[in-house]
C-alpha cells in the first residue's frame, strides 16, 4: 500500500453552499460584528432543533461552559464533579471561578460517567457540591435520565458538556437538553462547524439573558459605558455565525455519514481482537469519532502484540491522522491533587485510555480511501 498523497484526517470540516451563501449576505450589509442576522437566526435554528427555549451564540464551547459555571453559582471552594476522561475545556472552567474538581470515573457500556460512581461522590460531598458536568463522549450520550435524576435529589446544578455530542439522542430526546445549562461546540472538528465557537442552551430564559449580557463585557444600559459586575468579551461573530448556520442545514446529513464510516469500521475489523466504542441500545450516537479498544487478551509490547501506539504510528507512515483517547482528568499533572472516584477498585477511564484509538472519521474520506485505512490497521496485528 501506498503512502496517501492528501492527509487523511481525524475530522476536518465538510462544506457545503450555503456557508458561503449567508457569509457573503454579512459582507454584503456589512454586519461583520458580534450582533446580526446570522446570529439570530443560528440561535433561533438552533433552539428548534433541539427543542429548547433559549440560546446564546459564543465564541466557543469552553466560554459556554465557563458562563454555565458561572450561572451555576460556582464560587470559590465549592465542589464540581465532572466527567474524568474528557478534554480539559470541560473541567477547566471551574478552576476559572476557583471551584474544586471532582473527578468521577467512567463506565464500560458508554465510556461516559458512571452514574453509580457519581452518587458515591454525591453522598461523599453532601452539601460542598455545587453543580455536575457530565460530558457527552466522542458523541454518545451518557445515562442522561439517570444523572439527571441523581442531580435533582441532591439539588446540584446538571450541565451537559453536549460539544461532541449535536445531534445525538438518548431515550427520543436531543443530547444538549438534559442539564438546566447545556454547551454545544462548533469548532472546526466537530460534527457541524463554524470554524469555531459554541453556544449556551436552556429552558431558563432569565438566565440566557443573563449569559448574553455577561458575554458583552456586562455592559449596563447607559448611553455611556458603565459597568457593575465582571464581564466577557466572549459574543460570536455574524461571520462565524454564518458559516454554523449553513452546516445546521446538513446536521442529520453529517450524522449519517458519521454512522456509515463508524459501520465500515464495525465490519472490517470484526476478525481482529478488538472492541468499536459502545452505546447502549436505547441511545443514538452521531458517530462523531469512530474509537476501538484493543481486547486486553490481545495487547501488549511484545513481539505481534498490536498497541494503540503502533496503530497510531503505522497509519502516520501513510499520511493518515489518528489519536489516543482522551487522557483522564486524575491523570493530568493539572489536576493530580483533585479527588478521583470510582466504583470498587475499577479504573474504567484509565484502561480505555491505555488500549483505545480514535480513527479517521472524516467525512471527506472515502469508501475507498477507509478500506485502506483498514488494511493498515488489520497489518498491525
Amino acid at each position: 500500500m501506498q503512502r496517501f498523497d492528501k492527509k487523511i484526517w481525524l475530522s476536518s470540516p465538510y462544506i457545503h453552499k450555503e456557508e458561503r451563501k449567508f457569509v457573503n449576505e454579512a459582507f454584503d450589509t456589512n454586519w461583520m460584528s458580534t450582533i446580526g442576522e446570522n446570529i439570530d437566526k443560528l440561535e433561533g435554528a438552533m433552539c428548534s432543533y433541539l427543542g429548547c427555549k433559549a440560546s446564546v451564540a459564543l465564541a466557543s464551547g469552553t466560554a459556554a461552559l465557563h458562563l454555565a459555571v458561572k450561572l451555576a453559582n460556582v464560587q470559590h471552594g465549592d465542589i464540581v464533579l465532572c466527567s474524568d476522561m474528557t478534554f480539559a475545556a470541560t473541567v477547566n472552567p471551574v478552576s476559572y471561578e476557583r471551584g474544586i474538581q471532582v473527578f468521577i470515573d467512567c463506565e464500560k457500556d458508554t465510556w461516559n460517567m458512571n452514574p453509580t460512581a457519581l452518587e458515591i461522590a454525591l453522598k461523599k460531598y453532601g452539601k460542598k457540591v455545587k453543580a455536575v458536568i457530565v460530558a457527552d463522549l466522542y458523541g454518545t450520550p451518557a445515562k442522561l435520565d439517570e444523572i439527571s435524576a441523581l442531580c435533582e435529589k441532591y439539588n446540584a446544578v446538571m450541565i451537559e458538556d453536549a460539544a461532541e455530542s449535536l445531534s445525538a439522542t438518548y431515550k427520543e430526546r436531543q443530547s444538549g437538553t438534559f442539564g438546566k445549562y447545556n454547551v454545544v461546540s462548533f469548532n472546526g472538528n466537530k460534527i457541524i462547524t463554524g470554524t469555531s465557537g459554541g453556544m449556551l442552551l436552556s429552558d431558563d430564559e432569565a438566565a440566557i439573558s443573563k449569559a448574553k449580557f455577561l458575554s458583552t463585557q456586562a455592559r449596563e444600559p447607559f448611553p455611556w459605558y458603565q459597568h457593575c459586575e465582571l464581564g466577557y468579551n466572549y459574543r460570536m461573530s455574524n461571520l462565524i455565525a454564518g458559516v454554523a448556520r449553513g452546516q445546521l442545514l446538513h446536521l442529520d446529513q453529517h450524522k449519517a455519514m458519521k454512522k456509515k464510516i463508524w459501520q465500515r469500521y464495525q465490519n472490517g475489523l470484526k476478525d481482529l481482537p478488538v472492541q468499536m466504542n459502545p452505546f447502549v441500545e436505547h441511545s443514538e450516537p452521531n458517530y462523531w469519532l469512530s474509537c476501538l479498544t484493543i481486547n486486553k487478551d490481545s495487547f501488549g509490547d511484545g513481539i505481534g502484540k498490536a498497541t494503540p501506539e503502533k496503530i497510531r504510528l503505522t497509519l502516520d507512515k501513510y499520511n493518515v491522522e489518528s489519536r489516543p483517547i482522551w487522557k483522564p482528568m486524575h491523570l493530568q499533572p493539572l489536576y493530580a491533587d483533585r479527588d478521583f472516584i470510582t466504583v470498587g477498585n475499577d479504573n474504567v477511564g484509565e484502561d480505555i485510555f491505555t488500549r483505545g484509538l480514535c480513527l479517521p472519521s472524516d467525512l471527506n474520506m472515502t469508501e475507498e480511501q477507509q478500506t485502506v485505512v483498514i488494511e493498515i490497521i488489520k497489518n498491525c496485528f
